[in-house]
Parts: C-alpha cells; structure tokens; sequence
C-alpha cells in the first residue's frame, strides 16, 4: 500500500466530507438548515446501523477478526422516498443516487434512469425507489428550490398494487416516515465513502536499536502508523501498546499487526489497521530499513464547547483528560475503549451521553449510536445480551429529550421503543419482577463475588424508570392510552422494588432476592440510583448516606463506571466537599500514575504491572475508556451546579457549590447557546444565551445584585431569576 495512491485518496475523501458535507447540529436546528441545503437522505436509522456494521467489524485480537456477540441487523435494500412539490413554474432537477432506482411523477414512471427530470409547474407528486444490497440505499436532489433534506418521506414497503386498468392505487397501509440524514451536501461524495478525517502526528520519541525501534507518541493515541523510507525485503512487526510493558510483551500484546515487505525503492507505508496506542514495538528482519515512524491521528472534528477552571491545577488536570478521553472515545459512535472493543456498549454509551451535554453538546452522536444500538424488530435479546443495557437505552431518550427538547427523535422512534419494552415485560417472572433467563446477561458491574442470582433490585430499579420513558415517549408520541398503561406499570414497579426489597434493619435496599426471601446483602447499586432518581423519601436518603454511601463495610466500587452513580449521588445529597476528595484521590490516583487517558478501572491497591491486567489477561484493560471521564459531568451538573429543570433548556437552574474549591469558573453548552458560571467564596456570575434560569445559592450575609431581584427562601438560602442575555454579579459570602 503506497500513500501517494490509497491513502491520499483516503485523506482526500475525508476531509471533504467534513469541510464541505459533515455539519451535525442539533435535529431542530438541522430541519431549519435544510430548506435551502440539499443533503443525502436515506431510511431513518438505516445509515447508522450499516455504519455501526462498519466499525464494530474492525475490531481484532492479536491479529484475529473478532466480531460482536449480538444480532447484527441491516438496512432496508429497497427504499421508496417521496415528496409533494406545488411549483409556480417547471423546475429541473437532477437526481444522484447509491443505487439502482426508478423514477415517477404522479405515480407515472418516467423511462430509463434520468439524471435529470424536469417537474411542472402546479401541485406534483416526485417519488424515487432506490435498491442496494451493498450500501444503504440513499438519495441527493438538486433543483432551484426543489432538494432533498429531513421533510422528504420514506418508506421500505410502498404497498402499492395495479388493478386491471393499470392504474396504481390511490390507497395504500404504507406507514411512512421522515428522512434520514446527516448532513451530507456533497452530491459526488455518497454516504457510503464517509470516513473519519485524520492529521499527521510526530514521534515524541525514538529508541532506535539494531533491527528494531520503539516509538513514544507521549500519550494515549489512536490512529494509523505511518512508517517512512521502508524498503528492503523481509518481515516487519508491530507491536502496540497502551504502556511499555505491553509494547515490549510480543506474546500478550492485544494488537499487532505483521507485514511482509517487498520493496526495493524506500517508500512510505501507512498501515491499513487503525489502532490504539501510546507506544509502538516494531521488529524488522536485516534486510529492512526504516528512516522514522509517525502516525495519522484519526478523530471525530467536534467543538468541545464546555470549559472548567478552578483554583486546584489538579482538578483541572482530571477536566483536561476526562476531555481528553471523551475525544478518544467519541467516534463514529460512542464507544467504550479504543483498544480492545471498539464496539458500542449501551452501559458505557448511556454514560458517554451525560458527558457529551457538559463537554461538546453533539446531539448527532447521541442519536447515531441510540439508532445504532436499537437496531431493527423483532427483538430477540436485551441490547448487548444485557439486561441493564436494555434499560439503560431508555433512559438515554429520558435524558436526550430533557436536554435537547426534539419531540421529533421520540415521535419517530417510538414504535421500536414499544417493541423493545414489550420485550422486558414478556420477560418478567410470575410475580412481575425481572430474573436473566436463558441468553440475558446481568451485568451491573465489574466486582468481585457480585451475585447476580435471583431477581436482583437493582434491575427493577432501572426498568421503574424505563417505564417512566415510555410514559413521557408516549405523551410526546400521542398515544395517550399508551401513556396511563406506561404510568401505571411504573408506578407498580416503584411500589414492588420498596415492598420487596426495602429493609428497615439495614435502612436500605438490599441487593436481591432468591427463592421469595429478600438477601442480607446491602450493595451501593440501587440505593445510589435510587438517590439521584428520587425514588427515596428524604429521611430514606439520609438513612441510605450514612448505612450505604458512606459506609466502608459495603463493598467498594473500584470501576469509574459505578464510581459515576456513587459520586452522582453523593453530590445529590451536598457531599460536593467529600466528593472532591474522592475524584483527587481516585482520578488524581491515575494521574500519579502516569495516565494520558483514564481507565476501565483503577485499583490503588495494585502496583506496577498489575494495573494493566483485567479479564484474565496481562494487558486487558483499556486504559483510555469512555466511563473514565465521568468528572466532566459531575463538575458541570454538581459544581457549576447547571442542570435542565424542561426540556431543551426552556427553564433551568444553576446551584453553584464550590465543594472545597476557593474559585471555579466554566462553561455549559445548551441546544442554543452556552451557560457561564463563575463562583468564588465571595462572589457568582452567570450568564445565559437562552431560556429562564433560576440561581440558587447559600449566603451567610445579605447577597446583593444589580439588575434582578434576591428572594430569600429561609435559613440563609436564596435565589434570583436569570434571563437570557444578561449577566449577574451576586456578591455574597459563602
């Protein structure tokens, strides 16, 4: 593979997708764009799932294709996109398509494949089949006013039917929906060729020995190894590493890649192969000479629009690489680790979501890897194979909506939402309760000795407020019979996870249930959920902090995963002090370390090498994975304290806490615009691009503020009304 031929036609195509075809914005915001834009548009979710198809089947082991464990599904191959134009003159249009079609106008076939056809003046009906097997059948029309974009209507199944006449049926079942798309404009450049764009990145070392060399990049990194001046004939290995020690175990490194070269001119080599990597071992027989190694950084171009500063350098250190891991990690789809799986877990995803609305506010990702994820009916198994992955989906639309207020995700979706949730149900036990049967895996969390048996509460927990989705889906969805069947369950579900797994000895949720009879096992999962869900009275909250959060004798959490929940909690409650301690000590424990990026899972009580290990194997861990970065979520929701009280930001509050800190200042995006904070011990700012906020704060002495008015609510706790586009500088004593 030479560079000058392949890969510069790679790195062409990509970055005119992103220049000129890549703009993702909001869904509200992308309809309004696209009156005047043509775009490609395709089945509405088919695109997501045919390039989901495309990364999680590049991922390998040591060499060895290793696919997903779920159902893969695929794209509709034949598609029927519609729309009605009322034209005051004729207008040409041409048509650029990925796959064989058909025209009509009226219902009547024009002959041949026209490029090019012209619609008459008056009121008309412009329909466009399109079938291929190999790529997601999509569609790009080009007029003077006439284009394709979000309004045009699709369907895989026209039921049309020709009576003896040869009329077409004027009548038809057909369920059609809205446009597919993502903004590609460039009509020479199809979905299909989409590719993430790159950029060279050097060496920051290195160690150049008798036939081998070993290259430090500085830090976590993810791309293509570029080798320069290869020439000679013989073998070359690679050998990478997230650390030294894994570059340097050819035997139990996870990725590797062996070349044979036959080239007698020196020339360079971009491997086809993208890895993750701080450091490269690469081996070469005597007859081969390499001049430097570098890499093409491959990425996904998004702002990161959030921003947080205080006066702790650690804690902005955390901010920088939980930013910095998201980066990694955001891709096509949000991913879990950029070493091992590349796949798109539900768990991890969910979690990847939060921090997107505090760090770069991409709504596109959001929706692409829910789509993903979904897939297509019937529903054979839980997302993932797992139970709380399935539940964990659906909270992912509860928060999608609040943060981005589109009804048009939901009312477009719904129906795989009602399959998937019919799903669950079906697989309660006698007594209404979830229990994995044969296929379900119960996951919760990486702990040592962690039952799983029985009908664990925690499970309930999350299908409580899944239920709680669908409810809120279906109003927004306008199914109000679904809506009070929805509510009802819930409701049951809530009553069922209290009367059952509620003890009043330990004051706390106990872990399951096996055989009738409630366990004595107390775990931090559903009580810290439970929290942040307001699912506990106030005096059951204070009752679990003290029984559960803040008890050693219940066994630790050492993934940042469930560390997420826990501290999420713990801030729920006014812990900010004691949770700041706990992210210096867990996340700065990782920095101490040495990590560029943060982990799967971090356990202060291993040493050296044993950091790496995890699965059964030396290097198993991913050491840059998506749930390690969870401090931006918790420094913007807790700290800055800005969070959604309506959908889309329309209301919203911002407690600021500086939990031990003397001065923090950042910023929170919103579907339209940003939110910015400062706070020290004596003085807030804050100012918003939209909506009605409400700041509320503790003060000791009377807070002043120009231009708005304090209202005190009691025992030294205030607030004050923001509006949109003016600033507020309270001056308080904390």
């Amino acid at each position: 593979m030479n560079l000058s031929a392949t890969m510069i036609t790679r790195v062409v195509l990509m970055m005119c997708l992103f220049l000129t075809a890549f703009s993702m914005q909001p869904v509200q915001a992308q309809q309004q764009q696209q009156k005047q834009q043509a775009t490609w548009i395709w089945y509405p979710g088919d695109y997501e799932i045919w390039l989901a198809n495309q990364m999680q089947n590049r991922r390998t082991e040591r060499g060895t294709f290793f696919p997903p464990f779920w159902r893969m599904d695929n794209h509709y191959v034949l598609v029927d996109f519609h729309k009605v134009f009322d034209l005051k003159q004729p207008e040409e249009v041409e048509i650029f398509t990925e796959g064989q079609y058909n025209v009509k106008i009226d219902s009547k076939m024009i002959n041949g494949t026209p490029k090019k056809v012209t619609i008459p003046a008056g009121k008309h009906k412009l329909n466009i089949k399109i079938y291929n097997q190999a790529h997601v059948p999509a569609l790009y029309v080009k007029g003077n006013t006439i284009v394709s974009d979000s309004s045009w209507k699709v369907t895989y199944e026209d039921k049309e039917w020709i009576d003896a006449s040869g009329m077409v049926s004027d009548q038809s079942g057909t369920e059609w929906l809205q446009a597919g798309f993502w903004n590609f404009t460039n009509p020479q450049i199809p979905p299909s060729q989409f590719r993430l764009p790159t950029k060279p990145m050097q060496a920051a070392k290195i160690d150049r020995k008798p036939q081998s060399l070993v290259v430090d990049f500085g830090k976590e990194t993810f791309g293509f190894v570029k080798l320069h001046g290869l020439k000679g004939t013989g073998k070359v290995s690679l050998y990478y590493g997230e650390s030294l020690e894994e570059a340097m175990s050819p035997e139990t490194t996870e990725t590797l890649d062996h070349l044979d070269i036959n080239q007698p001119q020196a020339k360079d080599l971009v491997l086809e192969g993208s890895r993750a990597f701080r450091y490269v071992n690469i081996q070469y027989e005597p007859g081969i000479t390499i001049a430097d190694v570098s890499m093409l950084y491959e990425y996904l171009p998004v702002a990161e629009r959030g921003t947080f500063r205080c006066n702790d350098e650690q804690m902005n250190k955390i901010w920088d690489v939980s930013a910095y891991t998201m980066e990694l990690t955001t891709r096509e789809f949000f991913i879990d680790g950029i070493k091992r799986d590349r796949w798109i877990w539900s768990g991890d995803a969910y979690q990847s979501y939060l921090m997107n609305y505090y760090l770069a506010f991409d709504s596109p990702s959001v929706t692409r890897t829910l789509l993903a994820l979904r897939g297509k009916d019937p529903v054979t198994s839980h997302i993932n194979t797992i139970m709380d992955y399935t539940f964990y989906w659906f909270m992912g639309i509860y928060d999608y909506y609040l943060y981005t207020g589109d009804k048009t995700f939901i009312q477009q979706f719904y129906p795989r939402m009602q399959s998937l949730i019919e799903f669950s149900l079906d697989r309660r036990n006698k007594d209404g309760l979830m229990e994995g049967l044969a296929g379900d895996w119960v996951f919760i969390d990486w702990a040592d000795g962690l039952s799983k048996q029985g009908e664990v509460s925690f499970e309930q927990l999350l299908l409580a407020r899944s239920l709680e989705t669908m409810a809120l889906s279906a109003e927004i969805a306008g199914d109000q019979q679904g809506a009070a069947r929805y509510n009802k369950l819930a409701a049951e579900m809530k009553k069922k996870l209290f009367d059952i797994y509620w003890s009043d000895e330990k004051q706390a949720l106990v872990h399951s249930r096996v055989e009738g009879k409630q366990t004595d096992n107390v775990t931090r999962y559903s009580n810290m959920f439970a929290i942040f869900f307001d699912y506990f009275t106030e005096k059951q909250k204070q009752a679990v902090k003290q029984n559960v959060l803040l008890n050693d004798k219940v066994q630790k959490i050492t993934t940042p995963y469930m560390r997420f929940y826990e501290l999420e909690a713990l801030c729920a409650m006014g812990e900010q002090d004691y949770v700041l301690k706990e992210m210096k000590d867990y996340w700065g424990g990782m920095l101490d370390l040495g990590a560029t990026s943060f982990w799967e899972k971090y356990d202060p009580n291993e040493k050296g090498a044993e950091h790496y290990a995890m699965y059964g194997r030396e290097f198993g861990k991913s050491l840059s994975h998506a749930w390690g970065a969870s401090p931006i979520y918790l420094l913007g929701k807790y700290y800055l304290g800005v969070k959604p009280l309506s959908a889309g930001y329309n209301t919203y509050e911002v407690v600021p806490v500086l939990g031990g800190l003397k001065w923090m200042e950042g910023t929170v995006p919103t579907p339209n615009g940003d939110i910015k904070v400062y706070c020290s011990t004596n003085q807030i700012k804050v100012k918003a691009d939209e909506g009605t906020g409400t700041l509320r704060f503790k003060s000791k002495s009377k807070p002043k503020v120009k231009g708005a008015k304090i209202i005190s609510k009691g025992n030294n706790e205030y607030e004050m009304t923001i509006e949109k586009g003016k600033e507020y500088v309270v001056s308080y004593k904390s």
